[in-house]
């Protein structure tokens, strides 16, 4: 593969006593994943050694203190402190957290300076990141936050994405949140990441409702009638091929997802529910919506099997991979859009300009 075409991942180290260190380790032990990309870890190079030594790992690391210091075809580590750090697996310090909030700024300031080119971050823990520069529920606030646009997370697969209208939410104030604003630019962002980032030229949407049958004509809540419906209604009045709301309880089960591109849930555990269930250690988080591409596994730091060696590392695989393709799908449509007589020789014959040669 060309140098050029070698895609710069940046990957946050996350939890320093969960099971990051050991994913990162078994998803670059396969040196056929230097073929796709050249991943950067933001930690140190003591830490990674650590890592190294506790899970028996052959890989090789090249220590940089500068991103100019990188090397192509090889796993990086960007210092992001020199000091040891004590990793104790399976404990919740707050000591640690810190040093995960380290590591996630450091490569979402490489990922806004276009030093790397995707983003994939190992899981963290959400209460011990908590401080006075991480006030978030999670990777996905923060993010919105540093970078343009309006984030939503996605979690999908080959075959299935789900997105949410709200995620970190207490079920309480679900319904509370859901406004027809928020329903309107929730499907935008997830119309327009299908078309950018998954190349589907007319996505197709369904809706899951908010309430118990959608509400069962108002017996079981008015929020579906009121807000859901219509608005649904005046987007697909617009042109989008948006469909529902569904009752979310047989949606998945009658297996009516496939006939969709993407479906968005509600709330979080609607829509994370069936999708773990369905593609639990192969699905994804992408952070759609975004100006940059970031994704992470669709797990947490699962303390409780942390230093044992027996954590799969397929989940963050794929989204390593899902970072790259999509990526390079983001690429490509904006350089059609950006030259739109670029199609097809075809649209150059039709206006009477001679196809570019090849050569």
């Amino acid at each position: 593969m060309k140098q050029a075409e070698n895609i710069i991942v940046g990957i946050s180290i996350g939890d320093l006593n969960g099971i990051g260190g050991e994913i990162i380790l078994k998803t670059f032990e396969d040196p056929r994943m230097l073929d796709f990309c050249t991943p950067v870890i933001f930690a140190s190079a003591k830490t990674m050694m650590f890592y190294k030594s506790h899970f028996k790992s052959q890989i090789n690391f090249h220590s940089i203190n500068n991103i100019n210091q990188l090397a192509i075809g090889k796993v990086n580590v960007f210092n992001c402190w020199n000091e040891p750090v004590k990793i104790e697996f399976g404990v919740e310090d707050i000591k640690i957290g810190a040093y995960a909030l380290k590591s996630l700024e450091a490569a979402t300031k490489a990922l806004k300076n276009a030093d790397i080119h995707v983003l994939v971050t190992a899981p963290i823990n959400k209460h011990n990141i908590q401080s006075e520069d991480f006030k978030f529920p999670g990777h996905t606030d923060y993010l919105a936050q540093e970078l343009e646009g309006e984030s939503l997370m996605f979690m999908v697969t080959d075959t299935l994405r789900v997105g949410l209208l709200t995620d970190h939410v207490p079920v309480k104030d679900i319904a509370i949140h859901i406004t027809p604003e928020l329903i309107e630019q929730k499907i935008n962002t997830v119309y327009n990441s299908l078309k950018k980032d998954f190349k589907i030229q007319k996505p197709k949407i369904a809706v899951l409702g908010i309430n118990p049958h959608t509400g069962d004509n108002g017996v079981i809540g008015s929020e579906d009638d009121n807000i859901l419906r219509p608005t649904l209604q005046k987007i697909k009045e617009a042109g989008k091929l948006v469909y529902g709301p569904y009752a979310a309880d047989s949606f998945f089960g009658s297996s009516n997802f496939k006939n969709f591109d993407a479906i968005i849930a509600s709330y979080h555990d609607q829509g994370l529910i069936p999708f773990k269930t369905l593609s639990f250690g192969q699905g994804v988080n992408f952070t759609a919506g975004l100006s940059k591409v970031r994704t992470s596994p669709d797990h947490g730091t699962a303390y409780e099997i942390a230093g044992k060696g027996s954590a799969d590392e397929n989940s963050f695989k794929e989204a390593v991979f899902s970072a790259i393709h999509i990526f390079k799908n983001r690429s490509g449509y904006e350089q059609l859009t950006a030259n739109p007589l670029k199609k097809s020789p075809r649209n150059e014959r039709r206006k009477g300009l001679k196809p570019s040669s090849n050569k």
